[in-house]
C-alpha cells in the first residue's frame, strides 16, 4: 500500500484555525514579492558575466529564455497543485497525495537540501559580501571571526591567518529567524521592502547602463564554437541556459505558504508564475545592457562581472550601489529559504512522521517557533563553521528532484481526479509535465559524480530516520491499522 494522503483530509487540514493553525496574512502581492525574494539573488549578478564569458556570448540572453521556458513547466505543475492542495508543505504534500508516504518522505528529506543547506550557503556569502561592502567604507572586519576554521589566508609578509569563526553568517541567519518567528506578515514586509531595493538597482543599472552600450559588443551576436561542445556556437547557449537555469531556482518556495494565503486558490499560481514571470524579464534585460556595456570576452575570470560592466560608464559609485544590492538580494533568499523549511518540516510534524515539536505553533504569533529555533541553529552551525561552498550543487540537485516529482505528480493527478476542483490547470497535459521531467533530470545529469553520491548518503539518512520513527508514528498508517481492526 502506497499510503497515499486522501485529498478531502488535505482540503480539511487547510481549513484549519486557532490557536494552533498557522495564521493566514498573505495576499497575492505579497506572494508574487516572496517568489521574486527567493529567485532574484546574486546568481544574477555573478551567473550572467560566466554564461556570457564561457559559453554563450551576447546569446546569454537567449540562454536566459531557454532556461525560464525549462523552468516554467514546472511552475504549470506546481501553480495546479497550489490551488487543488492550499497547505502547507510544497513539493511534499503534493507527493504525498500523490505517490504515497515513501516517496512524500523522500522528497520532504530531499527540500532540506534546497531550503536548509540553500540559506547556510547563502549566508556565507552574505558574509563575505559585508565585509567587502564594509572594507570599501574604511571599517576592516577580522578575518578570523568572518570565516570558517577551513579557510584561511595569506597576507603580503607571508603570514597565514586562519578562519575561527563566521559571525557574520550566523548573526544574519538567527536575526532572520527570529524575524519569522515574530510573524509571516511582519517577515512579508521585510521581504518585500528588500526586493523593493534589489530590483530597484537592477533598474537602475539598466536606465544608467542603456544610454552607454557600445552595439559593437553585440557582433558577432553568437560567437562561432570553438570546436568544443558547450563554448559558444548555439551548443554554448544551451550550456549557458544549464548554468543560469539555477539562477531561477527559488519560485517553488512561494508554495510552502500555502496555508499563510488569504486567497490561496486564486493567490498561489499568481505568485509562482508571476514571480517567474518578473525575474524573467529582469534577467534578460540585465543581460542585454551587460554585455552592451562591456564585451563578453571581458568578463573571463572576473568575480565581479557586472563592476567590469559599470567600468564603461562615468558611474562608479554604482558598484558599491550593486553590493548593497547583492546584500538585500541574500537577505531575502535567505528569508524565504528558512521560511519554507519550517513549513515542510512543519507539515511533516502534522503528519506523524517528524516529532511534534516540528508542528509546535506559538500561542500569540501563530508561527511554528520552535521550528525556526531548531533551523536557526542548524543553519548558523553549518554557516559559521563548515566550508560549504562545495556543497552548492546540493542545493541544485535537491530542487531539481522536487521538480521532477511534482511533474510526475500533476500526470498522475490527472488520471486519478480528473474531477477534482481545479481553479488553475496545467495546459496540455502530459505534455507540458514530460518536458518538464526532461529539463529537470537533463541538468540533474549535468552536475558531477560526487554531488549525486552526496545525495545518496543523505537520502540513506533520512531513511534511517523514517524507519526508526516516520512510519512508526504515520498517522495515515495508524489510520488504517485502527480500520483494518
Amino acid at each position: 500500500m502506497k499510503f497515499t494522503k486522501p485529498l478531502s483530509i488535505l482540503l480539511k487540514e487547510s481549513e484549519e484555525s486557532g490557536d494552533h493553525a498557522l495564521k493566514r496574512t498573505l495576499n497575492g502581492f505579497n506572494l508574487v514579492a516572496l517568489g521574486i525574494g527567493a529567485i532574484i539573488g546574486a546568481g544574477l549578478f555573478s551567473l550572467t558575466g560566466i554564461a556570457a564569458a564561457e559559453n554563450a556570448g551576447p546569446a546569454v540572453t537567449i540562454s536566459f529564455i531557454i532556461a525560464a521556458v525549462g523552468c516554467t513547466f514546472a511552475a504549470l505543475c506546481y501553480a495546479e497543485f497550489a490551488s487543488m492542495i492550499p497547505v502547507a508543505g510544497s513539493a511534499y504534500t503534493y507527493s504525498y497525495a500523490t505517490m504515497g508516504e515513501v516517496v512524500a518522505w523522500i522528497i520532504g528529506w530531499d527540500l532540506v537540501l534546497e531550503y536548509a543547506l540553500g540559506a547556510a550557503t547563502v549566508s556565507v556569502s552574505w558574509s563575505s559580501y559585508l565585509v567587502k561592502f564594509l572594507s570599501n567604507i574604511g571599517i576592516n572586519f577580522p578575518y578570523e571571526i568572518s570565516h570558517a576554521p577551513v579557510d584561511s589566508m595569506t597576507l603580503a609578509d607571508g603570514t597565514v591567518i586562519s578562519g575561527i569563526i563566521n559571525l557574520p553568517a550566523i548573526f544574519i541567519v538567527f536575526a532572520l529567524s527570529l524575524l519569522l518567528i515574530k510573524g509571516t506578515k511582519e517577515s512579508a514586509f521585510m521581504n518585500a521592502l528588500l526586493v523593493a531595493l534589489k530590483v530597484a538597482v537592477v533598474l537602475v543599472f539598466i536606465a544608467v547602463g542603456w544610454n552607454y552600450i557600445n552595439p559593437e559588443n553585440y557582433h558577432p551576436y553568437i560567437p562561432q564554437n570553438t570546436g568544443e561542445w558547450g563554448h559558444f556556437g548555439w551548443s554554448g547557449i544551451l550550456r549557458g541556459a544549464a548554468v543560469v537555469f539555477f539562477a531561477y531556482i527559488g519560485f517553488d518556495a512561494v508554495s510552502t505558504a500555502a496555508q499563510e494565503s488569504k486567497n490561496p486558490k486564486k493567490d498561489m499560481p499568481i505568485g509562482i508564475l508571476g514571480s517567474l514571470i518578473i525575474s524573467t524579464i529582469l534577467y534578460i534585460v540585465f543581460a542585454y545592457v551587460m554585455t552592451g556595456l562591456a564585451n563578453y570576452t571581458d568578463f573571463k575570470g572576473s568575480a565581479a562581472p557586472v563592476a567590469v560592466a559599470i567600468a564603461n560608464t562615468p558611474y562608479a559609485w554604482l558598484q558599491q550601489t550593486i553590493i548593497f544590492a547583492i546584500l538585500a538580494g541574500f537577505t531575502s533568499v535567505m528569508l524565504v529559504m528558512l521560511l519554507g523549511q519550517s513549513r515542510i518540516f512543519y507539515s511533516m510534524s502534522k503528519d506523524g512522521l517528524l516529532p511534534k515539536v516540528f508542528s509546535s505553533v506559538h500561542p500569540k504569533f501563530h508561527t511554528p517557533y520552535k521550528n525556526n529555533l531548531f533551523f536557526a541553529v542548524f543553519t548558523s552551525l553549518l554557516a559559521g563553521f563548515v566550508n560549504i561552498s562545495d556543497l552548492g550543487h546540493m542545493v541544485s540537485i535537491g530542487t531539481l528532484f522536487a521538480f521532477v516529482l511534482v511533474s510526475i505528480g500533476i500526470i498522475i493527478m490527472r488520471k486519478r481526479m480528473p474531477d477534482a476542483p481545479r481553479t488553475f490547470r496545467t495546459p496540455l497535459v502530459p505534455l507540458v509535465p514530460i518536458l518538464g521531467i526532461l529539463v529537470c533530470v537533463s541538468m540533474m545529469l549535468s552536475l558531477p559524480v560526487v554531488t549525486w553520491i552526496r545525495l545518496f548518503v543523505w537520502m540513506g539518512l533520512g531513511f534511517i530516520i523514517y524507519f526508526t520513527y516516520g512510519i512508526k508514528h504515520s498517522k495515515i498508517r495508524k489510520a488504517e491499522a485502527e480500520k483494518k481492526d
